[in-house]
């Protein structure tokens, strides 16, 4: 998908804040409120813009521990690793999940309630499964940033 200068600023300005409204959006891109909602749309519906989030605090919600878990499969064939992706987007607690190169298959960004929690997610979704080989865990102490904005680069005017 092309983008211009303008669709640019627009992600930007969204990424940052994406309650605001298409007429400060607008204002603030160049573009009066309709043409700005024209772009928004146009973006979302070719999947630039893939989704329009809020970040939850965990400990808020009542959901304090947070872990990365790196999954490696016991087989790296297309039918388990699909059945596998499929697991990890119907699982609530994992946040996210990545297919990944290197020492594991895949990363899982996992909260739970207590560690008993996390123990029975373990046994449930792990060691209930034959395709896993193994999983290490590690907690995380401290969630120095968190956020999803991806820097835009900005189109040059040739």
């Amino acid at each position: 998908m092309q983008y211009d200068r303008t669709d640019a600023r627009i992600l930007e300005i969204v990424q940052k804040n994406n309650r605001l409204t298409s007429e400060v959006i607008g204002e603030i891109a160049g573009l009066s409120a309709t043409a700005c909602q024209r772009r928004l749309k146009r973006l979302r519906s070719e999947g630039v813009i893939e989704a329009d989030v809020s970040i939850v605090s965990p400990k808020s919600v009542g959901r304090p521990i947070q872990m990365l878990v790196l999954v490696s499969l016991e087989r790296e064939r297309a039918d388990i690793i699909d059945k596998f992706k499929k697991a990890i987007k119907s699982s609530a607690e994992v946040v996210n999940g990545f297919y990944v190169t290197g020492d594991a298959d895949f990363v899982l960004y996992v909260t739970a309630r207590t560690m008993e929690d996390y123990e029975q997610f373990t046994r449930r979704f792990f060691y209930d499964n034959p395709d896993i080989k193994g999983f290490k865990t590690m907690v995380i102490m401290d969630r120095v940033k968190a956020g999803f904005a991806i820097p835009i680069e900005v189109p040059s005017d040739d």
